[in-house]
């Protein structure tokens, strides 16, 4: 009888493979794609969190991806930020998942809803809240039934949840994809025998669930009818095994746009040319999804952060941290998405065949009747000719041309015709003055002043239960020796340590995302009878990623004082800081406090600086410039921007951030209250408010280089396509934010420019009336096109040479 009954759950697993139909909506999928009430799809996906942003900007936000030709908003679910104590929710403010998809619903677009419910992202404790690792039994991520029975309690809730605002699509709402789990692969064989069963509950306990969408797991090539496996990375097209079922669409969750950054690194940057290149390689290999992770990666707000990662999240990506258009990569990827679009229905029905065009040369076609469309690769390291169908084609190098007809290249993913910006900060307030500012210095608090007692190091994370990022960890010893030289050794798993003997400061040391444990190693002048040592241990974030999650350990680990080892020594401690516990960054508990004038000490300790400040003037983002200061956290009106750490260089000497960025949303229009926590020696005085805006944008077109592909249409009932305008030639393009306009023109040159956009000058062959050309076209316009063209500029005077035009203007 149990056998039949698991035949039979199976084959209905197996129908939801293929059709969910639940009132209006009808989500179904096979090989070639999701199709989306009877019709296939080729979906742009973009990731957009709605807690690293605010309500106020989610409008905007999902307006420009929509203009950009995203269809679908990616977003993970955060439980720890709903759900911080076990039982009692929090879908307010920034946690309102409902409001931030019905935004998306207004606006036209799908949803994808990666449920997790452990997400990692790069937040702290990969999305899990601490309470759980307090379950008695509980593993994390595995075949536990303390933590499956908690899991699918949070899945369900937020299926409910979502179910009752009636935003599935089968409901007919904008969710069309789920995702369970993510990036199990990479921790599974870590469980043994407990992972592939926890695999197996994970996808039934999903489909179980019945949103009428279908589900997937991202990087988990085994995951179970008919949950989907899919791609996470920044080379899916290369690296993709592919879909483990025939019947399975080929979907790409996560298109890396940049890379998170950690404290003491430097940004990783990844052009444009290079993610279209990945994208039209994967589309060209079956591929039907492609999410963009990030579209719009924000702000890590508070403690939100995993370990060592700063506040600003991805801020190279189409939309920077202040959701301002970051050029060329949000136009040039628009114009891929209308490339593939214009390709989309010999791509989503016709027969796909491959074949050499060259040792490093590939075609790939997708052909029905008369419709047919074509990418061109070249995976060499330069320029080659091609032929293709008995036609010549030029490709430059590390690069793909779509053909939407087979004939007619309207796009190739190096050749990037969009403009380029600039962000640049302007200055609106400085904080430079003495009498403007109040401080309250932290008590340093030694054995006897603490009530948590042990008689060994307690874990920091137990100990915290993630409420602070501080613990302080203090013992007494007798010193009766004529010599006062002695050496302190702290052997840490935490992130950081402040070292005070007999109140004063001796040391501090940290570690890195790259190097988890680390040493302070400082000599102390003792005094003879009792001495005090207290060490501040503080975390930057809370691990996001690994297996046993729950087993992970932070600390001190061992504490000598000249050889002697006391970690086994009896211990006072305190969580957290004063200051936290009377929440004094807030308007009422800065009122409970005695604060004091502000006076520029050499001695260091934990201070907390209070200041008022007015609403910069505009509408442009505003960011905090913390550059004089050292590490610690910033708060405005009670709420927290985030940790920062501009005393951490990066091999280059700079500090990882140094704007730190103040929602509009946050701010009053005067008497605005900040207020800073500083561990180190920060100078408050040396901050400024400025404003962020788009001041400079700088295009370069050469000849060779394709017109805009909203300039085609494909006739209706045939392969063709055509231009709305035939004969049209390749523009360069400017437009300056709204309400601003082209003031000035930097640098011109049509003809052989050298250089590129970051660094320029006129090349051998340079037409001299270039400059009066462009401002006359360009100057007091919010946008401009000129088309690059001899005839535009009056004549050809190097007739020989292939011809370029290299606009560089400021905006204001």
């Amino acid at each position: 009888m149990e056998i039949l009954w698991l035949l039979l759950y199976s084959f209905v697993l197996l129908l939801k493979a293929f059709v969910f139909v639940h009132g209006g909506g009808n989500i179904t999928y096979d090989g070639r794609s999701l199709i989306i009430n009877g019709h296939h799809k080729i979906l742009f996906s973009g990731s957009i969190h709605y807690p690293r942003s605010t309500p106020e900007m989610w409008p905007s936000l999902i307006d420009k991806a929509k203009k950009g030709g995203i269809d679908v908003i990616q977003t993970y679910v955060f439980w720890n930020l709903h759900e911080p104590q076990q039982g009692q929710f929090d879908f307010s403010g920034r946690r309102d998942i409902v409001r931030f998809i019905k935004e998306i619903q207004a606006q036209g677009l799908y949803v994808c809803l990666r449920l997790g419910p452990f997400i990692e992202a790069e937040w702290s404790y990969g999305g899990l809240p601490f309470w759980l690792h307090d379950i008695p039994g509980i593993i994390f991520r595995s075949d536990n039934e303390p933590f499956k029975f908690h899991m699918q309690r949070f899945a369900k809730n937020i299926v409910d949840m979502m179910k009752s605002e009636r935003l599935y699509a089968s409901q007919g709402g904008p969710i069309i994809l789920s995702q369970i789990e993510n990036e199990y692969k990479s921790v599974e064989a870590a469980f043994h025998e407990k992972g592939p069963p926890y695999v197996r509950w994970a996808a039934a306990m999903a489909v179980g669930l019945q949103t009428g969408v279908p589900w997937s797991m991202c990087k988990q090539d085994d995951a179970p009818d008919p949950v989907i496996n899919s791609c996470n990375g920044m080379r899916c097209g290369e690296t993709f095994a592919g879909p483990n079922s025939p019947n399975k669409p080929a979907l790409w969750t996560e298109n890396w746009t940049s890379f998170y950054q950690t404290f003491g690194e430097e940004t990783l940057m990844r052009s444009a040319a290079h993610i279209a290149f990945h994208v039209a390689l994967f589309i060209a290999k079956k591929g039907s999804y492609v999410n963009y992770y990030m579209y719009h990666g924000g702000t890590n707000f508070g403690r939100t952060a995993a370990a060592y990662v700063i506040p600003s999240y991805y801020d190279q990506a189409p939309l920077d941290e202040y959701g301002l258009i970051r050029q060329p990569k949000w136009g040039h990827l628009k114009e891929l998405h209308a490339a593939i679009k214009l390709s989309s229905s010999p791509l989503l029905s016709g027969a796909h065949t491959t074949f050499s065009l060259g040792e490093l040369q590939q075609a790939y076609v997708f052909s029905k009747s008369e419709e047919c469309a074509a990418f061109l690769v070249n995976n060499e390291s330069r320029d080659v000719q091609v032929f293709f169908q008995n036609f010549l084609y030029e490709l430059p190098q590390n690069s793909i041309s779509i053909l939407p007809d087979c004939k007619t290249v309207v796009f190739n993913t190096a050749k990037v015709s969009t403009q380029h910006n600039t962000r640049s900060t302007i200055r609106s307030q400085k904080f430079d003055s003495i009498e403007k500012w109040e401080e309250y210095k932290e008590v340093i608090p030694d054995f006897h002043k603490t009530s948590l007692r042990a008689k060994t190091l307690l874990e920091q994370m137990n100990t915290t239960k993630d409420t602070s990022d501080y613990l302080w960890y203090t013992f007494r010893f007798r010193h009766d020796s004529p010599s006062a030289q002695s050496v302190l050794n702290v052997a840490s798993s935490g992130h950081v340590v402040h070292a005070f003997l007999n109140g004063g400061h001796v040391g501090s040391a940290h570690g890195s995302h790259q190097h988890k444990t680390f040493t302070l190693k400082n000599t102390l002048r003792l005094r003879n009878g009792t001495n005090f040592i207290s060490l501040l241990s503080v975390m930057v974030g809370l691990p996001d990623s690994g297996a046993f999650l729950e087993r992970r350990v932070a600390g001190l680990r061992r504490v000598r004082v000249q050889g002697k080892d006391f970690s086994n020594h009896p211990w006072g401690y305190q969580v957290g800081l004063l200051g936290e516990k009377q929440q004094i960054y807030t308007d009422l508990g800065s009122r409970q406090i005695k604060w004091s004038r502000f006076r520029k000490s050499t001695h260091q300790r934990p201070t907390w600086y209070k200041t008022t400040f007015d609403e910069p003037a505009g509408n442009d983002p505003a960011a905090l410039n913390l550059g004089s200061m050292g590490k610690g956290e910033a708060w405005v009106n009670g709420h927290s921007i985030g940790r920062y750490w501009v005393s951490y260089r990066t091999s280059n000497g700079n500090p990882s951030q140094t704007w730190y960025n103040v929602p509009r949303s946050f701010l009053k229009p005067k008497g605005n209250l900040l207020v800073l926590l500083e561990e180190e020696r920060g100078y408050p005085l040396g901050i400024f408010l400025d404003t962020i805006s788009i001041t400079k944008v700088c295009g370069f077109v050469s000849g060779s280089y394709l017109p805009s592909v909203t300039s085609w249409r494909r006739q209706e009932g045939s392969g063709k396509i055509y231009q709305k305008k035939p004969g049209r030639r390749p523009k360069l393009q400017l437009h300056c934010p709204p309400k601003r306009i082209i003031s000035k023109i930097l640098f011109a040159s049509f003809g052989t420019p050298s250089g590129d956009c970051e660094s320029y000058d006129i090349g051998s062959c340079h037409s001299s009336n270039s400059r009066d050309i462009v401002e006359k076209a360009c100057l007091g316009k919010n946008r401009c096109s000129l088309t690059v063209s001899s005839h535009t500029f009056g004549g050809d005077s190097c007739p020989d040479f292939p011809k370029a035009l290299l606009v560089d203007a400021q905006c204001s």
